[in-house]
């Protein structure tokens, strides 16, 4: 458990700083540490809630949050977020799953963190059904997981220049919050044992105070593209060990 929470806590500070949660990564690491797989999405979505609490807090506070941007998405993705969650899924299954979508988001992000070059962006207005549509897909996947989202909604943000890098970060954000929020209710809808959840409280102590760490080196030390760089490596490194353990 000891080198599992330190491997939870740089998660925790490398995923805070560029506003994510670290939900797929919790997950993978949990695989690996052969951690029983039933109870891996409700631990991933609570850490996913402890990060992001504070840095979408902090968001709101500095005015970043637009809600005209955030709705249309949650709109789409609340009812299949607990849907997903609701759903049991076979081991062999949630692995496969796991391995595509942190290879993906480790491949999403990478191209997240090239976008932070661009010093002038044209913003361009995005259809309400379109924005619905997208958020739908990605809540369903997240719930069905065990993930916040944001990892996917942010570079898709970047990609149709949906709005402003601070208000794309604060819309992934409050997107990971909610989303985890409902994964977590649609989890409790199964047979979840508590008292296992409770044993893991190390790892949710970790995840706070990594988050904490990472809010703060995003303000005050590394750039944005550094720091998105630097986690969408960690993302592909934890892809590739995942599927090198797939294959044994």
């Amino acid at each position: 458990m000891i080198i599992l929470s330190i491997f939870f806590f740089i998660t925790a500070i490398l995923y805070s700083s560029v506003g994510f949660g670290g939900g797929s990564t919790y997950l993978a690491l949990m695989l690996i540490w052969d951690i029983p797989y039933y109870i891996f999405p409700i631990i991933a979505l609570f850490c996913n809630i402890i990060v992001v609490s504070g840095n979408s807090i902090n968001y709101i506070k500095t005015g970043n949050l637009k809600l005209k941007l955030l709705t249309p998405y949650l709109f789409g993705s609340i009812p299949f977020a607990f849907f997903g969650a609701s759903i049991s899924i076979e081991k062999d299954i949630f692995e496969i799953l796991l391995f595509i979508i942190l290879a993906t988001a480790g491949f999403f992000l990478f191209i997240e963190s090239k976008s932070f070059n661009k010093k002038k962006l044209e913003i361009k207005k995005i259809s309400n059904l379109l924005s619905i549509f997208i958020g739908s897909i990605i809540g369903f996947v997240s719930g069905l997981v065990g993930i916040g989202g944001g990892i996917f909604l942010s570079p898709i943000l970047f990609l149709m220049k949906a709005g402003y890098p601070k208000h794309i970060a604060a819309t992934a954000s409050l997107f990971i919050l909610v989303n985890s929020i409902f994964g977590v209710a649609g989890q409790l809808t199964k047979d979840i044992v508590f008292n296992e959840f409770i044993n893991f409280w190390p790892l949710f102590l970790t995840v706070f105070v990594g988050g904490q760490i990472g809010s703060h080196l995003n303000i005050k030390f590394l750039s944005n593209k550094t720091m998105a760089l630097m986690t969408s490596l960690l993302v592909i490194f934890v892809a590739i060990r995942m599927g090198f353990k797939l294959l044994s």
